[in-house]
């Protein structure tokens, strides 16, 4: 192999050192150009045959993409967006006289040519090779004269070279959307005549240099969606040529400097997603050529002065989530360009501009969860193009103005919780545009049955908790309607048969109002149903059998009602119905014994006069049943005989394994140990000396903690007899607790655990200072550890794992076993994806408090009352959801106003679109899995509600995870849009 890789490699170097020698000495003629051209055209794939006339027939002044100078020497490679793909020769690099090589937006990949800056032509004034797949480091080396360079999306790794400080003609760099790492270097400060700065998108790290300052020609940094920190250089303030500061999703600190006001000629200021403090320096309202101002999801401060007039310039002012108090400035309605002003989730107070929007151009305006009292002004929708109109979670009180009844321009309206009051016009139910309307939470009263609804873009439409009254509309004027919640009024009459046309419906609301006569049958109609509740009415009749036929009914809840008869036993057999309430109705006969009626709980059947339950659903058995004697003969007979053949096997069982699983002594230099193994592969593998002595060696040593009365060490071994892996904890300095009974019961109900999904104890070995526990060797990594590399489907699998390990510990166990600390560090993913839980063989009493409690996965009441529960395991796997979704860490990630990350991802599920929250990584299945991933999330919420007693209990989870994953293919169309 060495002989033919050198006699392959010859010709190359040859050729390379040639070309070199010939083009340094001779320079290159017509022929040599041909050459070097064909070379890179041998080098790559061109699909579209877009290179099809480059050949020697044709001159290549005629070729496509080449363009020559009056002197027929190659000038211009143009061959951007032509799908080539391959790795790159550096041939075309080696022409004299091109000036400009552009290959960007293909596929090309493999490494950029190492010797590319140290061998190109010096002619060279323009490179672009983004936007492809371009791997390993960028090339050392430098091309003196080179004015643009850029490298952008691609995935090139690595620092950034030291020599890039040695291309003194640049005026354009960038580097963005690699995986560069390190640092910015001190050598691009040398770059004096740098215009445009780009190195956003990639893994940078420490703090912007003071040396920015020196760059007096910049006109464009971005520096955004590092890991950069500390302050933002006040020298930033000295490039006065500056036109766009962009430097977000970093962890910048400290307060903005002041001097940020002498850059007069900045139109765009982006330092939103930082940890910014302190209040917007006065300074900045002088900058008035400002267009779009984004300061949002920092820590900022105090009030928005008057002094905001002075950008009249401004179009976009983005301050959402930061600690802003005061009032709304009256400025604002006197900027005459001003389309977006979003100042959601602060601590705003007082009324709203009563002239905003007179003078404006607003089509954007977002001022929710603030305290704003006082009314709607008229003016809002003045400029006839405000599309989007969010104001919810207020104290915002009386009508809804008639600007907003008559403004045709609306598409999106946000006005719950508030304290609107009155009734509805007739022109604001004849909106075209509006697709989301969201009134719900407030006191609006009337009746809307009696008014036209002309709404053809309607998809969602939410009038829960107000006071309306009277029958329904016959028609809402949408038959794209997905989404209709009419719960918490006073509506009467019966549901309308026209609902049953409604063949996009997704979810439907009526409970708690004045509902009567019976279910429509035609509401079997919407295919697409997913949730159906008509609860706390007074609905009379019987279930409709046809309701079977809804292919992905989830949740039905038809409580508190007057309805009777039997339960329709076809309802059973749904396979997509997960959750089901019935209590309180006229029912009567035996409950189905499939599907959701499998395990519902007793609260969901009580108040009928139902049969055929069990301990769990506390239903009497069905009478019918005792007129079969012949029937429980027969299953008795084979219960019995069942019992026979397991006991025989398990004998048999026993006798085998119990020569290799009883407890034994051993003396050695270390003292007396007891060995007891619990699993007879590792009781056959493991010799003496490697239980006690080999595997605890300290170059076996993987991590080592305290605990309250000792220190574990964590190792791994293998053993001598068949390379078996295994891994072992040493609690060493605990004669006080190895000795005790409790340590023992712990141990024992540990080996007696056998679960795909939880990792297995295997044995265990003590002596009067010390105690071994011996585990099986899982091959993988922590759950933190892969989480940044998985897809979608892996993170599905990955929480149906967890859920069915916390199902089999709850449910399964006798006593039931709890985890406690749900931390990602415990869960082992293995190469086929599966989750393995790792179990504390320890109980609090032997845990380090401060380390355990301190965990952001042990839930709040385990805290205080420092007992591991049920429901404390449950709050720490919603958190685990929450972070398989959005990617954030509870420990360590910020959350801007929000208090916690369960706070934080409530407020996004609620009001923010998907792409806001869901981890950028699984983003791009989001548009395909988005009723998988808004389902998993509305989950884990309600796994992380504030009281224990609303949490589901772990075998509810695994139903919903898994039927909720099966009809999800059913509802891909389901559409979820941005506040």
């Amino acid at each position: 192999m060495a002989k033919l890789r050198g006699t392959k490699t010859c010709p190359i170097l040859f050729t390379f050192l040639f070309l070199n020698f010939f083009i340094t000495c001779h320079g290159v003629d017509h022929d040599d150009q041909l050459e070097l051209l064909l070379s890179f055209k041998s080098s790559i794939s061109d699909p579209f045959h877009f290179l099809s006339n480059w050949n020697s027939t044709t001159t290549f002044c005629k070729w496509n993409g080449i363009t020559c100078n009056n002197s027929s020497h190659v000038n211009v490679i143009e061959l951007s967006y032509k799908n080539i793909s391959g790795n790159i020769s550096s041939s075309i690099f080696y022409l004299p006289y091109v000036e400009t090589i552009n290959l960007s937006s293909n596929q090309l990949s493999g490494e950029i040519p190492h010797d590319l800056f140290s061998t190109s032509s010096s002619s060279l004034r323009y490179l672009n090779l983004s936007n492809n797949n371009f791997t390993g480091p960028i090339p050392s080396g430098s091309i003196p004269r080179l004015e643009s360079l850029d490298l952008s999306n691609n995935m090139l790794s690595g620092e950034i070279p030291e020599e890039i400080g040695s291309f003194f003609g640049l005026k354009f760099l960038d580097l963005g959307g690699n995986v560069l790492v390190g640092g910015i270097p001190n050598s691009i400060w040398n770059i004096t005549s740098l215009q445009f700065l780009t190195l956003s998108s990639n893994q940078l790290v420490g703090t912007i240099p003071n040396q920015l300052g020196q760059l007096k020609d910049l006109k464009w940094i971005y520096l955004g969606y590092n890991n950069l920190s500390g302050e933002i250089p006040k020298e930033i303030g000295d490039l006065v040529l500056l036109n766009h500061l962009d430097l977000v999703y970093n962890n910048l600190t400290g307060e903005i400097p002041s001097s940020l006001g002498n850059l007069i000629n900045l139109r765009y200021l982006f330092l939103y997603q930082n940890k910014l403090t302190g209040s917007i320096p006065e300074s900045i309202f002088g900058m008035k050529k400002l267009v779009s101002l984004d300061l949002s999801d920092n820590y900022l401060s105090g009030e928005i002065p008057e002094l905001i007039i002075q950008l009249q310039n401004l179009e976009i002012l983005h301050l959402f989530s930061n600690n802003f108090s005061g009032k709304i400035p009256n400025a604002l309605s006197s900027l005459p360009h001003l389309q977006v002003l979003q100042l959601w989730s602060n601590m705003f107070s007082g009324i709203i501009p009563s002239i905003l929007g007179k003078q404006n151009n607003l089509t954007v305006l977002d001022l929710s969860t603030n305290f704003l009292t006082g009314k709607l002004p008229e003016t809002l929708c003045d400029s006839d193009r405000l599309f989007k109109l969010i104001l919810f979670s207020n104290s915002l009180e009386g009508e809804i103005p008639k600007g907003l009844s008559t403004c045709k321009s609306l598409q999106r309206v946000r006005l719950q919780n508030n304290h609107l009051s009155g009734e509805l016009s007739s022109d604001f139910t004849k909106l075209p545009l509006v697709y989301f309307l969201d009134i719900s939470g407030n006191d609006l009263s009337g009746e809307i049955g009696d008014k036209k609804w002309d709404m053809p873009s309607l998809e969602m439409l939410n009038l829960a908790r107000n006071r309306f009254v009277g029958d329904l509309p016959v028609s809402f004027g949408s038959d794209k309607l997905e989404n209709l919640d009419l719960s918490e009024n006073d509506f009467s009459g019966i549901i309308p048969r026209s609902f049953g046309s409604l063949s996009e419906l997704m979810q439907l609301k009526l409970s708690k109002n004045k509902f009567s006569g019976e279910i429509p049958e035609v509401l079997s109609s919407c295919k697409k149903l997913v949730s159906l509740d008509l609860s706390h009415n007074q609905i009379i009749g019987q279930i409709p059998p046809i309701l079977s036929e809804m292919p992905v009914l989830s949740q039905l809840d038809l409580s508190e009602n007057q309805l009777s008869g039997e339960i329709p036993q076809n309802l059973g057999s749904v396979e997509s119905l997960v959750q089901v309430n019935i209590s309180h109705n006229h029912l009567h006969g035996s409950l189905p014994f499939t599907g959701a009626f499998l395990a519902i709980n007793a609260s969901a059947v009580a108040g009928n006069d139902l049969c055929g339950g069990d301990d769990t659903r506390g239903l009497p058995p069905c009478k019918r049943w005792k007129n079969h004697p012949v029937w429980w003969f027969i299953v008795g007979c084979l219960f019995v005989a069942l019992v026979v053949v397991a006991a025989v096997a398990f004998m048999v069982s026993l006798v085998r394994r119990r020569k290799n699983l009883k407890l034994k002594r051993v003396e050695n230099e270390n003292g007396c140990w007891e060995i007891q193994f619990f699993n007879s592969k590792f009781a056959k593998s493991l010799t003496d000396e490697e239980i006690i002595t080999s595997a605890t060696k300290e170059e076996n040593l993987i991590s080592r903690a305290n605990i309250n009365k000792g220190m574990i060490s964590t190792y791994h071994g293998r053993s001598m007899v068949n390379d078996m892996l295994f891994v072992v904890q040493k609690i060493t300095d605990v004669n006080t607790i190895v000795s005790t009974t409790s340590f023992w019961s712990d141990v024992l109900k540990l080996s007696k655990l056998r679960h795909p999904n939880i990792v297995q104890i295997a044995g265990i070995c003590r002596s009067e200072k010390s105690a071994l526990m011996f585990y099986e060797y899982i091959d993988g990594k922590n759950l933190s550890q892969v989480l940044p590399s998985l897809s979608w489907e892996r993170r599905r699998r990955i929480a149906v794992g967890i859920a069915k390990a916390l199902r089999f510990l709850h449910c399964d166990c006798s006593p039931p076993f709890f985890v406690g600390d749900m931390s990602p560090e415990n869960v082992i993913v293995d190469g086929k994806d599966e989750p393995r839980l790792r179990l504390c063989f320890l109980g609090l009493e032997y845990t380090d408090p401060k380390s355990f409690f301190s965990s952001t996965y042990v839930a709040p009441e385990i805290k205080e009352t420092r007992e591991t529960t049920e429901k404390g395991d449950i709050y720490g796997y919603g958190l685990v959801l929450i972070e398989l979704l959005t990617g954030k860490s509870p420990a360590y990630a910020e959350f801007g106003v929000h208090e916690s990350m369960v706070e934080w991802a409530r407020y996004c599920y609620s009001d923010c679109h998907l792409d806001t929250w869901v981890d950028p990584i699984i983003r791009r299945h989001a548009s395909i899995n988005q009723i998988q991933i808004i389902e998993m999330m509305n989950l884990a919420l309600h796994c992380t509600a504030g009281d224990p007693t609303a949490r589901p209990c772990a075998s509810d989870v695994t139903k919903t995870l898994e039927s909720g994953f099966r009809i999800c293919s059913w509802v891909s169309t389901l559409k979820f849009s941005s506040s």
